[in-house]
């Protein structure tokens, strides 16, 4: 469904083209005949808005799933880019970012029949109280498996955007590890409930965040054309 209604919207760009050329057409006419030419491709674009809006309004969402135990959501997740998940072990606070793989590795997610929803990126961030650094894994989390990408120790203040683009150096490539060191990490976060576990919740998580943004962007773009 999720794909019909981003080929749906591909039409608009016809839309786009006769735009074009009714502007083309009217560079030698009077400014007034353009008025009605740009209220008529108004129109169209917000007619295809509002329908969009209401058939992807009345797409069910996912059964409810909750997060694996001791991970709790964190308020206001959804309307933020913020850490998703949050949990303790002992002493040190985690928490977890995520996101489409898709959205951060061109080419990933490319396939038509799977489009990208197995594959998610994670930020796993462990701090510990009174220190300045927290150490941060960059994870590809899929249904069945958790892979590391890299690990560094980064400023606990830090975006989720500058780990992902760093300014700084990101640590080795996580695969010239030595294979012990390599699976000494995965022991690392397995143990403190970083696993394929939490699959289920992230991807609906992201199912129905995926939805409420597309929702408002339908909105925010049909106000934006209609304001006079």
């Amino acid at each position: 469904m999720w794909r019909r209604a981003a080929m749906d919207s591909k039409a608009c760009q016809s839309w786009r083209l006769i735009a074009t050329r009714g502007a083309a057409a009217g560079n030698g006419k009077h400014a007034s005949t353009s008025a009605p030419v740009a209220a008529a491709v108004n129109s169209l674009l917000l007619r295809s808005l509002k329908e969009h809006y209401l058939e992807v309004s009345k797409m069910n969402p996912p059964p409810k799933v909750n997060p694996p135990s001791p991970f709790t959501i964190i308020k206001g997740a959804l309307d933020s880019n913020g850490p998703v998940l949050k949990r303790t072990y002992g002493k040190e606070e985690i928490s977890i970012f995520v996101m489409r793989l898709a959205n951060i590795i061109r080419g990933e997610g490319d396939d038509p029949e799977d489009d990208g929803i197995n594959q998610l990126f994670l930020h796993v961030d462990v701090s510990k109280p009174g220190q300045e650094d927290s150490l941060q894994f960059l994870c590809g989390l899929y249904p069945d498996a958790l892979g590391i990408h890299s690990v560094s120790m980064r400023p606990k203040d830090e975006s989720s955007a500058d780990v992902v683009a760093p300014s700084k150096y990101n640590g080795p490539v996580f695969q010239d590890l030595d294979e012990k060191m390599r699976d000494a990490f995965h022991s690392f976060i397995e143990e403190r409930g970083v696993n394929e576990s939490l699959f289920p919740f992230l991807q609906a998580w992201l199912y129905v965040k995926d939805h409420r943004n597309l929702l408002r962007w339908f909105k925010s773009v049909g106000t934006f054309i209609s304001e006079k």
